[in-house]
């Protein structure tokens, strides 16, 4: 089981806010489905810090709009951390959006 300890999270969350972590993802009917969506919001997660968290969930997926917004949950051992998700552009089939890491884990 990897570890994506408190400092990793901190670093990711000051490193994702600083640069503007962003990705891009293949449309799907009106959107991004929530399941490829957390699977590029992990894989974004481990090129930023180098290594992915135990699990990014997202209930709901990423509508095809630009300023369209979701939240996912991103779980590594005890720690849960919130990420939210932006669409910044729609563009060729690709919705391309910013991820930001909550600073702080949930209560």
């Amino acid at each position: 089981m990897k570890t994506f300890s408190r400092a990793l999270v901190a670093t990711a969350a000051a490193a994702l806010l600083l640069s503007g972590c962003s990705g891009s993802v293949s449309i799907g009917g009106s959107g991004v489905e929530s399941d490829q969506l957390a699977q590029e919001v992990s894989d974004q997660l481990e090129t930023t810090v180098g290594q992915a968290p135990d699990d990014v969930d997202c209930p709901d997926g990423l509508d095809a709009e630009v300023g369209a917004e979701t939240r996912c949950t991103l779980t590594d051992g005890d720690a849960t951390y919130g990420v939210s998700v932006t669409a910044t552009a729609v563009e060729d089939g690709e919705v391309s959006f910013d991820i930001a890491v909550d600073g702080e884990p949930q209560g």
